[in-house]
């Protein structure tokens, strides 16, 4: 029985009506391809059923075509939304993922992390492991140098780096100037916890709008969870205690919100009309709650995009000698209104 060789470039541009280069280019995006040209070999890529070899393109390239993603909290809405737009974005510009998911976000071992993924030589890395605690005391101008391109998710700004995250500030501020506009003036904060400077961020935004409006931020309109529903509950019933006449609720997730809406239930407080609560994160089941969740949305798909596409001009830019200048980028949240702050329109 013959043996059946396999489909080459030289067949693809033979069949296209063009040279081996221009197949070439079009596979690697190195040099611009008319239209036309592009579309007639893209159909002779698909009539012959060529293979392109991916490994034997990356060591022409010194280029793996992977990149590597550290992450970790994936039990969390925000951190496993991120994930699916980095991975759509990865896909579309022809990158594999070489994860590495770590189950504490204050692991200190971030040397052998590093060192694991120069070793598979990816391309890039994405960290995306929330900034808690001194998680980012490895971060120095040097040990970056050394390093693959690198893109910051969720972390203050530091020189040097290139870092995309939410506006957690500026959406938590929307929230509690929503319950202003509302009409609240006793407005209680559920906090996440402080060691993540996302929480910290929040807290500062909830604290700069009822300062604006002269109302109370002391500590007794405070008490601080861990995220899960449960410290959502537990914290209102303790903001109760201290505090009875509470008429508003900003809570730093939406998980900590549910718990919130379950003890108003308990406590025979009604939403909005004792007490109005607004969440952070917009998870899909913030609509289906009863009553459905006004909530801040982070665009959280969108940033997990955004973290891959400046990966890749990073990328890019030090194949060709040069370096992407570092910078932050701020995605703006928005509030998406509903039942729980504003009542039902019947």
């Amino acid at each position: 029985m013959p043996t059946v060789q396999p489909v080459t470039i030289v067949d693809v541009a033979r069949r296209a009506g063009v040279s081996a280069g221009t197949v070439s280019n079009v596979l690697t995006g190195k040099r611009p391809v008319a239209e036309a040209t592009r579309v007639r070999i893209l159909r002779a890529i698909e009539e012959l059923g060529y293979q392109p070899n991916l490994l034997a393109r990356s060591l022409v390239n010194r280029s793996s075509n992977t990149l590597g993603v550290v992450t970790s909290g994936l039990e969390y809405y925000g951190p496993s939304r991120t994930l699916v737009g980095i991975e759509a974005q990865a896909n579309e510009l022809g990158y594999s993922l070489l994860l590495d998911l770590l189950h504490r976000p204050d692991v200190d071992d971030v040397a052998a992390i590093l060192d694991d993924l120069t070793a598979r030589r990816v391309d890039g890395i994405i960290w995306a492991v929330h900034e808690v605690g001194g998680n980012r005391h490895w971060i120095a101008p040097e040990r970056l140098r050394a390093l693959p391109p690198i893109v910051f998710l969720t972390m203050k700004s530091r020189p040097g780096t290139s870092i995309l995250s939410t506006d957690n500030r500026t959406g938590a501020l929307l929230a509690t100037q929503h319950l202003i506009d509302l009409g609240r003036r006793k407005i209680a904060l559920v906090a996440g916890p402080q060691d993540w400077w996302e929480a910290r961020e929040r807290l500062a935004g909830w604290q700069a709008a009822l300062e604006g409006a002269a109302l109370d931020v002391s500590s007794r309109m405070i008490v601080y969870g861990d995220w899960m529903p449960s410290s959502g509950e537990q914290a209102l019933r303790r903001l109760l205690e201290a505090q009875p006449d509470i008429d508003g609720v900003f809570a730093s997730n939406d998980q900590m919100a549910l718990g919130v809406l379950r003890a108003c239930h308990f406590l025979h407080r009604r939403v909005p009309d004792d007490i109005a609560v607004v969440g952070f994160d917009n998870m899909p089941e913030a609509e289906f709650l009863w009553p459905s969740l006004t909530s801040v949305r982070q665009r959280l798909t969108e940033l997990g995009r955004g973290a891959v596409q400046t990966l890749h001009s990073a990328i890019e830019a030090r194949g060709q000698g040069s370096a992407l200048a570092p910078g932050v980028q701020l995605l703006t949240p928005e509030l998406v209104v509903r039942e729980s702050t504003i009542g039902r329109n019947d």
